[in-house]
């Protein structure tokens, strides 16, 4: 994902914890606050953080003095030693998983939700005579299958240039006994066509866009794999793995005991990035320094590479909460909903035990207020369905292929919600029933200008809460690694940080206080920021309509806050 701020810039490891004005860097002043509020004082508590993630390297020289351990399980004997159900769950669970192995890909939902309408719908026309619920659930399957139409359009048109462009350096590498080529062997090498003369400029442009050729194939080795999984599993109605791979009944929503002891599973990359951000360890010189300086990271996994299920969601969020996590990060989300009234349930439940839920906004570059990102806050209730059919959408026009060209980009590009329309103010959504012990987090980047908002950031004057540092975040990969990624994915962590922090330090506020601390202590933006509207036109807005607090998430300012906050408890 790339951001009018330069990516070429060498941002310092460490500069979503920095401060803007002593540092020169749009972080949340986590340093600041250890050397002036937080010197010579000891955390009262540490706080368990859930990451309910696509898995997390338990072994991770960052991550492994940070971990939550079941202190009531026996590890390896097999047997459910503290009666949870969960066999040998020390450090977590993976719910998408089973003896039989894990489950590392899946289909988007609306895939899911078109097999599953298609039987019944397809022959369906005009004339055809339905009633209330059955005409719903049409405008549902017509829905998704002209969002399929374009998802599909969109990855085959762009996965034969991203390999092209990867065959020609692959030769060019080969050709001078290189791993990857240089800019100087990219010049040197004679092209063989129009399109292989082409495909060097893009190469030349590209890098100098990245910062380096080196880093111009990384994303271009990371787009031919995203788009290889999109076409042969994402977007494959015939693939599902689920009932090989995890063997649950999956018709029942209310099962709770499936899955394997495995936290860490196939692809840990963003599971174990998103741990770092929340509490890679602050005190051993290695890496990066998280946020938090006293925290367990429990581990859940549900998110394969595809759109994660409810019902696994639902399970994840339960059993963070029945195991003492009192702050859940879920860095994932998507723009169908299967079966939201378990994942409600379960959000209840969390609200009913005081954990707070941290949620990425999503990078769809969309309007929350107008277009959903699943899960939401907001419960599924006569006043959500009143609301719903004052803003009916209108009915989805067939889906017309495009011409076979790249359609502005594959993997991150912006998604376009043909059927949003504007919130009447005398209806707003926010005013619905929802959970308040949720924010909802948009990403920034490092530098207070007119690109402060991260360009690929959802947002939401109503609907997302808090922004924090989501742009070239450098943080924990699997093998004791590090890299930097970008994502509202890196930003709700963030925040999920901060909220263990200040917990950790203030241990009898409840999550309503400490959503409220967050919210109130915001460094507000007080400037215009570009961003691209429904209609792909660059504006400049205010940054307060763009999120409900006006502001970036501040930890100096929130434990200040904390220390004469008058909790509701």
């Amino acid at each position: 994902m790339s951001n009018a701020q330069d990516k070429n810039v060498k941002l310092p490891p460490n500069w979503f914890n920095l401060d803007l004005l002593s540092d020169g860097y749009f972080g949340i002043s986590t340093e600041k606050a250890y050397k002036e509020l937080l010197k010579n004082q000891k955390p009262k508590q540490k706080i368990v953080v859930a990451v309910i993630d696509g898995g997390t390297d338990i072994k991770h020289e960052d991550l492994k003095d940070v971990l939550w351990t079941n202190k009531k399980e026996i590890p390896g004997n097999g047997i459910d030693d503290d009666g949870n159900g969960y066999v040998d769950d020390v450090h977590g669970w993976n719910f998408i998983g089973s003896k039989n192995g894990n489950l590392a890909y899946d289909n988007l939902e609306l895939v899911r939700i078109k097999r599953k309408l298609e039987p019944k719908y397809r022959s369906v026309i005009r004339t055809t005579v339905l009633d209330s619920a059955e005409k719903e659930e049409y405008n549902l399957y017509r829905r998704v299958v002209s969002d399929f139409g374009k998802k599909y359009d969109e990855a085959s048109s762009a996965f034969p240039i991203y390999i092209a462009i990867k065959k020609v350096m692959d030769s060019v590498a080969f050709i001078n006994q290189k791993k990857i080529p240089s800019l100087e062997d990219m010049e040197k090498y004679k092209a063989e066509d129009e399109m292989q003369e082409y495909i060097k400029k893009i190469v030349r442009k590209g890098s100098k866009d990245e910062g380096s050729i080196e880093k111009f194939y990384e994303s271009i080795e990371k787009g031919h794999k995203e788009l290889e999984q999109m076409l042969k599993y994402n977007l494959n109605e015939k693939y599902d793995e689920r009932a090989t791979l995890v063997g649950d009944d999956y018709s029942n929503s209310n099962e709770r005991i499936y899955g394997n002891n495995d936290v860490t599973g196939p692809d840990a990359d963003h599971g174990t990035h998103v741990s770092g951000i929340i509490g890679a360890n602050r005190n051993n010189d290695l890496g990066i320094k998280g946020v938090a300086n006293s925290v367990s990271i429990m581990t859940i996994r549900v998110v394969p590479q595809g759109d994660e299920r409810d019902k696994d969601v639902a399970n994840g969020i339960r059993y963070a909460v029945d195991n003492g996590a009192r702050v859940i990060n879920m860095s994932f989300g998507k723009g169908y909903k299967w079966d939201k009234k378990v994942v409600d349930e379960a959000v209840k439940y969390a609200e009913s035990k005081g954990v707070l839920l941290v949620h990425a906004a999503g990078n769809d570059n969309q309007n929350n207020d107008v277009t959903d990102n699943f899960p939401t806050k907001y419960y599924d209730s006569p006043e959500a369905e009143a609301y719903a059919k004052k803003n009916k959408k209108p009915e989805v026009k067939p889906f017309v292929p495009a011409p076979n060209t790249m359609n502005g980009g594959p993997v991150g590009s912006p998604r376009r919600d043909a059927f949003a329309k504007p919130i009447p103010l005398d209806t707003l959504k926010y005013q619905l029933p929802h959970a308040k012990n949720w924010i909802e987090v948009g990403a920034s980047a490092y530098k207070d200008d007119d690109d402060l908002k991260a360009s690929f950031s959802n947002y939401g004057k109503y609907n997302v809460d808090v922004f924090a540092p989501g742009f070239m975040i450098n943080s924990t990969t699997p093998n004791s690694k590090y890299e930097e990624f970008d994502g509202t994915s890196m930003a709700a962590p963030v925040v999920s940080g901060l909220a263990a922090l200040i917990l950790s330090y203030h241990p009898h506020l409840t999550a309503v206080d400490v959503k409220d601390i967050i919210m109130k202590s915001v460094t507000k933006v007080n400037r215009k920021v570009k961003y691209k509207n429904e209609k792909d036109e660059t504006v400049r807005v205010n940054f307060s309509e763009l999120c409900v607090s006006g502001g970036i998430v501040n930890a100096y300012n929130a434990l200040q806050l904390a220390k004469t906050y008058k909790s509701s408890k």
